[in-house]
């Protein structure tokens, strides 16, 4: 692993960039959620096996998060910071694709057209606040204008798999919550579901078209 530091307008931001032996035909640039860090396990779990199947993954830390804040700023300092250390993303020279989880998916998606990325990966959306459904972010998820894979915990109280909108390309990761913690009791183990996510994640991104 490699770490870069990238100053933006907010601060600066850091990517840890997460390379295999094989030669990589893309990047997959994922930031984590408001509540969090790059060590969130669906994150680590990417980070750890992509790599060996061509994809290189940049795990990005928010300027909040590097500077050691606990509480993320607004949406649009989020997005300027996202925005302003693309081009060091795309500096490889590979297609890139964008992602993140809960309020990193977010920014992915706000982001897209502007950036002109091959896809976005949103693990975890925010569909609604817990218990509010009335205020769906709904449209931040469908505007993002480019082939977009959502990654859903079955009782993810932010929004449930089958409260997303008709024709969201979604996969439902069994009894996950919002950090896709899976229970003892449940017929799925913790490995297993991080292990369906890493597959899912990995035949979308290679049936996934790109202009490279």
């Amino acid at each position: 692993m490699e770490t870069e530091v990238v100053p933006t307008p907010a601060g600066d931001a850091r990517i840890t960039w997460c390379r295999g032996a094989q030669q990589a035909h893309r990047v997959l640039a994922v930031s984590h959620g408001a509540g969090g860090g790059i060590e969130a396990r669906d994150l680590q779990a990417l980070a750890g096996v992509l790599p060996t199947r061509g994809v290189t993954v940049a795990l990005v830390e928010q300027p909040w998060r590097v500077a050691g804040k606990k509480v993320a700023p607004a949406p649009k300092t989020l997005d300027v910071a996202w925005t302003a250390l693309w081009p060091v993303l795309e500096k490889p020279g590979l297609p890139v694709v964008a992602g993140g989880r809960s309020a990193g998916a977010r920014v992915a998606c706000r982001t897209a057209r502007a950036l002109g990325v091959q896809a976005v990966l949103a693990l975890s959306f925010p569909l609604h606040p817990p218990g509010r459904p009335e205020k769906s972010r709904a449209d931040e998820l469908t505007g993002a204008g480019v082939p977009t894979l959502v990654v859903q915990g079955g009782r993810d109280p932010f929004g449930h798999p089958d409260e997303f909108p008709a024709g969201t390309r979604i996969v439902e990761v069994p009894h996950g919550d919002h950090g896709f913690a899976v229970p003892k009791s449940a017929d799925l183990g913790q490995e297993e579901a991080l292990a369906l996510i890493v597959d899912a994640v990995s035949a979308w991104l290679e049936s996934t078209p790109t202009d490279g």
